[in-house]
């Protein structure tokens, strides 16, 4: 048996040019090495500790003989206190020359207020998990809804970054999105805007842009993209920001699976979108809309084996 000699790497042959492509200019660098960032990692602790924070009990309990009081106060705490390293991480990141004490109180005032929100935040929750098995007859319960339906675990880690975002918090609310897009498949940005009641089917698929606004009782199936129509640009060949590009679904909207909404229009209260359908332009109130039905084609195919 021939033995090969193997020979030793070294790194540092080819650690100049890869260096190369960093911008090394003081106080520039993205890079963990450089400067302490938020990590994905414990980001989804943290999502996970707010679906355990909302609805108690889903992951089980280490402590069976706390009363419900003293489940919320140890989860809130462990909560807030995970999140407010995250938040301040991500204000050091994105305002490195201002003072830090100003950081840790401006992140302190986002969490008083995150708190405030959070009973109005559970309560939309309830209303998106009885809207879930109102709408599918395959749930057995609410509580199958809530445990293991993707939409739900979406909406919960949804329903609180847009808080953060409407904050103005840097990364943390996109942060958070993303990790449940990787969960569920399930794309929505922070900055969209959802009312109560609401409904992803399957999910699988589903994109939800920033300025997206959905409003109550609304119903979607899987693939369904809420995207915009173009990118508006500058003087300079920069992109607009900051501007409403995508669609406006109003109350009662149901919208079936691979259906795409382009652009800053209004699909009006009541109406029903079918599968497959591209849409640019206002739907109106109670209105259908469908692809013309295609024509379908049955070949025999033993009757041809035969000939």
């Amino acid at each position: 048996m021939k033995i090969c000699k193997e020979q030793s790497f070294d790194a540092s042959e080819y650690v100049q040019t890869f260096l190369g492509t960093f911008d090394r200019i003081s106080g520039t660098a993205n890079f963990h090495g450089m400067k302490l960032l938020p990590q994905m990692l414990i980001i989804g602790e943290i999502a996970n500790d707010l679906m355990e924070l909302m609805f108690p009990g889903r992951c089980g309990h280490d402590k069976p003989s706390e009363s419900l009081e003293e489940i919320l106060a140890r989860q809130l705490d462990k909560f807030c206190s995970q999140l407010k390293t995250q938040i301040l991480l991500a204000y050091k990141y994105e305002n490195p020359d201002m003072d830090e004490c100003l950081l840790v109180e401006k992140t302190d005032q986002n969490l008083r207020q995150l708190c405030l929100l959070l009973p109005s935040i559970r309560l939309a929750l309830k209303q998106d998990a009885q809207a879930g098995f109102d709408g599918d007859p395959a749930a057995r319960t609410v509580g199958e809804v809530i445990l293991s339906y993707p939409c739900i675990k979406t909406l919960t880690i949804h329903r609180v970054a847009h808080e953060l975002f409407r904050m103005g918090i840097p990364l943390i609310p996109r942060m958070f999105n993303e990790y449940a897009h990787k969960e569920t498949g399930i794309d929505i940005h922070p900055g969209a805007e959802i009312g109560p009641s609401f409904f992803i089917d399957h999910g699988t698929g589903t994109v939800i842009g920033e300025t997206s606004v959905i409003g109550k009782n609304v119903k979607l199936y899987q693939g369904v993209t809420l995207g915009a129509l173009s990118f508006p640009k500058d003087a300079c060949g920069m992109l607009v920001r900051g501007t409403k590009r995508h669609p406006t679904l109003e109350d009662n909207v149901t919208i079936y699976s691979n259906a795409t909404i382009l652009g800053d229009i209004t699909v009006g209260e009541n109406a029903v979108i079918g599968s497959n359908v591209w849409i640019k332009e206002n739907v109106p109130p109670d209105t259908m809309v469908v692809l013309q039905e295609p024509k379908i084609t049955f070949r025999d195919l033993k009757s041809k084996k035969r000939q």
